[in-house]
């Protein structure tokens, strides 16, 4: 892999919620129906859905498995109005040409929409979508078109809610010296900015910015820089667990914290599980731990499927095709255009609790440039308790940083 593509996907794991299966290139090739598939006699629905696999960094094979879980699943279960759902996959092998190709392919199959999905380049697939009228629902957020397109649907609030309402978190928990550990590249900066604002938000004292080279592999030397704080976020995606290691040789007692993908309960596992130096940590989220009965479905959609369900863009897939089925059940026939007109004037969609109740109506957009596409500005408050991802507390719900982003938009 070259410079420029390791640099992309570090810059990835630092930014997305993070997630290995082999599928080749963007044929067409659908995605296998459910058995069940034979006594649906309506319309068919056809969507697409892409991510990168068979890649190194950013791969994300876990959206590819969760969109195949939900087609067996919801086609078991009636279809979409009587007809099945039918899901075509893509591999866009964290390459903005194949990125392109995919939704070249979305456009020439006349997909209804493109559910789910992980690219960073949504600057070369988003104006393709547009001038198609094809809806993008339920990105990962780890591309900036997807926040400013208007044909883009998040699910969520991506970096900038997540970070704000992480940075509350940890001082709301009495995190008093905060630092925060991130790769040295200038979209990981991104993050920094918005944790600050959210620690500040809360009367906290700006986190110190720790920098990773990218090429680091021993992160003893940032370990160490970490003395002096009482809280350390760990903010190195994929990569979070060299940081880890060498924090456990090092004997540090620092409380750590992240958000979603990055301290994982695989990581809290392989040191220590319940006794591990990640019990108690901080996580902050976009939904409920998959341990709430509101995941239900999709944990046994999951099993014995190899599926994560604890992985932030798995679960973002799930959420976007809940949001895609309730859409379309609205519609008298299904098409990109009814789509995008139902998405843009819904009072709300319900995802049984997975999220608020979401819309995207001109008046629910955050006011901010750039950002305007981003309706849903909650936040989850989670830890890992007993080597899993538990609510932090009993009774806990979604928490909006609205007025943070806001506010620091106007000021």
């Amino acid at each position: 892999m070259n410079d420029s593509r390791r640099r992309r996907s570090a810059a990835a794991s630092c930014l997305a919620v993070t997630g290995a299966l082999l599928l080749a290139g963007c044929g067409g090739e659908a995605a296998s129906s459910s058995a069940e598939t034979s006594s649906l006699k309506g319309t068919p629905v056809k969507v697409m859905v892409w991510a990168p696999e068979n890649t190194q960094g950013s791969a994300q094979p876990g959206i590819h498995l969760t969109a195949t879980a939900y087609e067996k699943w919801i086609n078991a279960n009636g279809g979409i109005k009587g007809g099945p759902l039918k899901v075509e996959f893509c591999n866009e092998k964290g390459d903005p040409d194949e990125a392109e190709k995919c939704a070249q392919q979305a456009v020439a199959d006349k997909v209804a929409a493109v559910v789910g999905s992980y690219s960073l380049a949504g600057d070369r697939y988003m104006p393709i979508l547009q001038k198609a009228g094809i809806p993008y629902i339920g990105g990962t957020g780890v591309s900036a078109a997807e926040f400013s397109n208007p044909l883009s649907f998040p699910v969520n609030g991506g970096t900038p809610v997540v970070f704000a309402a992480h940075g509350r978190q940890l001082v709301e928990q009495g995190c008093k010296k905060i630092t925060g550990v991130r790769y040295d590249v200038a979209a990981a900066a991104v993050v920094s900015q918005f944790l600050t604002l959210g620690v500040t938000s809360a009367g906290g004292t700006p986190p110190k910015d720790l920098k990773v080279p990218l090429t680091a592999t021993d992160l003893a030397p940032q370990v160490a820089a970490t003395k002096g704080s009482d809280c350390v976020s760990v903010i190195l995606g994929t990569a979070s667990d060299l940081f880890v290691k060498s924090y456990v040789q090092s004997g540090d007692k620092t409380k750590l914290a992240s958000v979603v993908g990055n301290l994982t309960p695989q990581l809290a596992a392989s040191t220590g599980g319940s006794s591990s130096p990640l019990e108690g940590a901080a996580i902050t989220g976009y939904y409920p731990p998959t341990s709430d009965a509101v995941w239900k479905d999709f944990v046994a959609a999951a099993k014995g499927k190899d599926i994560d369900t604890t992985n932030g863009a798995n679960a973002t897939t799930w959420v976007a095709f809940k949001v895609f089925t309730e859409a379309a059940k609205k519609l008298p026939t299904i098409s990109a255009a009814a789509l995008v007109k139902e998405l843009n004037t819904t009072s709300g969609i319900d995802t049984g609790g997975l999220t608020p109740p979401l819309n995207w109506k001109a008046s629910t957009a955050l006011p901010i440039k750039g950002l305007d596409r981003i309706h849903n500005t909650t936040a989850t408050e989670l830890t890992i308790r007993g080597g899993k991802i538990e609510w932090a507390k009993a009774g806990s719900t979604f928490v909006d940083v609205r007025k943070v982003l806001t506010a620091a938009s106007s000021g």
